[in-house]
């Protein structure tokens, strides 16, 4: 089963996110996309964010209506930091038969020495570079980290990056949803409409939760 892996904080889960997922599962042949909300993201402050259970349950409603995603909470059970190496350990000894795909953003790609284990990331799967409005990478090769430069080959008929484990590395154009999480909770702390930036199921969430009402 080729499986891919989409994580984030999700606060909120909007119609992007969703776009990213669904392209991702038509172009890469991908039997189904798991969600999973980070408990507690290395990267980003936790000043502000949402309960990890009501970002879940936001997931939860936006994907209800796709068979093709599911959603895990396993960063959450695991508790502490959520770093990717770990969730992708613990994916494939879960699923050691999956072809796992790792999707993740161009902002990402470009930090990616930054996180914790980087090199071993390749070598469990593969990854899946977005290029987003504000989030692009002009070239694979140069946006990879120097000391891994030399496991990689790059193909560029594929416009991919080969790793030495028989990975690969490709990206993903074209994603042209404009839309933020912060701009969605600075939308709803003015008292203005969400519609169609995410799912109606999370705006009604939202509204019957009085979710970021206080946002920052």
């Amino acid at each position: 089963m080729k499986t891919g892996i989409l994580g984030g904080t999700f606060n909120p889960i909007h119609n992007a996110h969703l776009r990213i997922a669904e392209e991702a599962r038509d172009l890469f042949g991908l039997d189904r996309v798991i969600f999973i909300p980070a408990a507690t993201p290395p990267h980003k402050p936790t000043v502000g964010q949402l309960s990890f259970a009501s970002r879940l349950e936001m997931v939860k409603a936006a994907v209800a209506d796709n068979p093709a995603f599911a959603v895990s909470n396993m960063e959450g059970v695991r508790g502490g930091r959520s770093y990717s190496i770990d969730t992708l350990r613990e994916l494939k000894e879960r699923y050691p038969e999956d072809e796992i795909y790792f999707i993740v953003g161009a902002d990402s790609f470009n930090d990616i020495s930054t996180w914790r284990e980087y090199k071993e990331i390749f070598g469990i799967c593969h990854l899946i570079c977005v290029q987003r409005p504000g989030s692009t990478i002009d070239s694979l090769a140069k946006a990879l980290p120097v000391a891994l430069a030399p496991e990689f080959c790059y193909d560029p008929a594929a416009n991919r990056l080969n790793h030495g484990s028989g990975h690969c590395v490709y990206a993903l154009n074209g994603v042209l949803l404009d839309i933020s999480s912060s701009k969605i909770r600075k939308l709803v702390r003015a008292g203005r409409s969400i519609r169609y930036l995410v799912p109606a199921a999370v705006e009604h969430y939202i509204k019957e939760q009085r979710l970021y009402i206080d946002a920052r």
